[in-house]
């Protein structure tokens, strides 16, 4: 048996909120959508595939002391694209940590941008290689184990 990861599904507290800024950093395409007050939601993907379902169904920001996801990693081909990622993260003032690309870990070459939705969801972007002209932001732990 192999396996591979689907679409991943989040809960939002303001679908139209989460779709605008998830549209602006990733480029991804709505693929559907419902505006109805007790079943909003937004099927969104690249190239044809689904990538991200959101659902308005929840309040508050997501809850990073307890148990459930720690964050949603998105690889890209190469730093470039990492580097643009950053620049619509600040452009739109999203909770950046780490001050920008970084490496995964101390010497690694690859690595990433680590970022927050508007839920406070933990985000990453990363390329497999590139990132090693900064010195990684934590030692002795991977870098998007603690941020």
């Amino acid at each position: 048996m192999t396996f591979q990861t689907g679409h991943i599904g989040l809960n939002v507290s303001d679908l139209d909120r989460s779709r605008d800024f998830y549209l602006k950093i990733f480029g991804f395409e709505v693929f559907g959508e419902s505006d109805r007050p007790d079943r909003r939601y937004a099927f969104l993907g690249l190239d044809g595939e689904l990538v991200l379902t959101l659902w308005q169904q929840s309040e508050g920001r997501a809850a990073t002391g307890l148990p459930g996801l720690h964050h949603l990693s998105f690889q890209v081909p190469d730093i470039e694209a990492v580097h643009r990622a950053e620049a619509v993260i600040r452009e739109i003032g999203a909770t950046l940590h780490h001050d920008g690309v970084v490496p995964h870990g101390e010497g690694a070459s690859s690595g990433g941008v680590f970022f927050e939705d508007p839920d406070g969801i933990r985000l990453e972007i990363f390329a497999p290689s590139g990132a090693g002209e900064r010195p990684a932001p934590t030692t002795g732990a991977p870098t998007c184990g603690f941020f």
